[in-house]
């Protein structure tokens, strides 16, 4: 009988769904699933369930697998202290989460928020193996961030260091989920896109398909579908947003020097409707020192698993900063 396989859990914790896998050092996932987050039960109940998914796994197989650590990636989540604190779309105030893991197994764990696990994934197991200064940029229902310098995840003070998505890029502009105006995240998200969509169907008595659509089912795909049937008003809507992403992108080069940028996420599925716009307005607004030097690239991650594999990648590299 060979060694076990050495393994570590990553969960990517949602408002809606939780994602968990156990990853090998080398990105293979032995085992996915995922399960509803619940999220006006308590944080202890989410774990509760997890674990016993996962002692249910190993039970089946205790001289095969070896598990190494946990990883977790979730929304307000302070890589500093292990904790979730006031986490959006879930009930549970601030949670010590390293206690809750450490009632139910003795393993290292690391916890960072969702993006930055989606910039060390990308890191170890996508793209952006070769970069050691790069911007991950998530452009999902709203717009996250994550910042790789030197190699390491910029995690900040406080451990919140690297929320792109609510940075200014329209003065008094659109209110924000977060209770800001203006923040990119109401312009440049698949929920920012809609917006920009029903304002120019409000400002213009220009046919388009997506006039038939109620409000409430309008979606980015929807409107990307439109634009590739030849509908004006949802094209120049990707325009916008990319123009908006670009800008905002061209700033944050300014304080950050990276070698690239890495796109992730569902509305990058939109391809060059989104990645031309925002690399040409990139290029257009970048410090002349930066000029041509800093590449637009999209993840090189199975957008299915990235989640799991940016909650493992994060444990793997912790454990591996503390072997001799």
């Amino acid at each position: 009988m060979g060694d076990p396989t050495q393994a570590v859990w990553g969960i990517d914790i949602g408002g809606t769904r939780t994602k968990y896998g156990l990853v090998d050092r080398s990105g293979s996932v032995l085992t996915a699933d995922v399960i509803e987050t619940q999220p006006r039960e308590p944080a202890e109940t989410l774990f509760n369930r997890l674990f016993e998914r996962f002692e249910a796994y190993l039970a089946d197989r205790p001289a095969d697998v070896r598990v190494q650590g946990v990883g977790i990636g979730a929304p307000n989540a302070n890589f500093h202290t292990g904790y979730i604190e006031n986490p959006p779309n879930l009930r549970w105030g601030t949670v010590n989460v390293a206690d809750l893991v450490r009632s139910h197994i003795d393993a290292p764990l690391a916890i960072t928020n969702d993006a930055n696990a989606t910039a060390l994934g990308e890191m170890r197991f996508g793209i952006a193996g070769d970069l050691r200064h790069f911007i991950q940029v998530t452009l999902g229902t709203g717009v996250g961030g994550g910042f790789v310098v030197n190699g390491d995840i910029l995690h900040g003070h406080d451990g919140f260091a690297g929320e792109l998505g609510h940075v200014t890029v329209v003065r008094n502009g659109r209110l924000c989920g977060c209770g800001k105006r203006g923040c990119l995240e109401a312009y440049a998200s698949a929920t920012g896109l809609v917006r920009t969509v029903l304002e120019m169907l409000a400002d213009t008595l220009a046919d388009s398909p997506l006039r038939d659509v109620a409000p409430r089912d309008l979606t980015a795909k929807t409107i990307f579908e439109a634009a590739e049937n030849g509908d004006d008003i949802a094209a120049e809507a990707f325009s916008r947003t990319g123009r908006t992403l670009g800008e905002a992108l061209a700033d944050a080069v300014a304080l950050f020097s990276p070698e690239a940028v890495v796109l992730f996420g569902g509305l990058t599925a939109a391809g060059n409707r989104i990645i031309l716009p925002a690399r040409e307005h990139m290029e257009k607004n970048l410090f002349p020192a930066f000029k041509g030097k800093v590449k637009l690239l999209t993840t090189g991650l199975d957008q299915g698993r990235a989640a799991i594999l940016g909650s493992a990648a994060l444990i793997w590299n912790e454990l591996e900063k503390h072997t001799p």
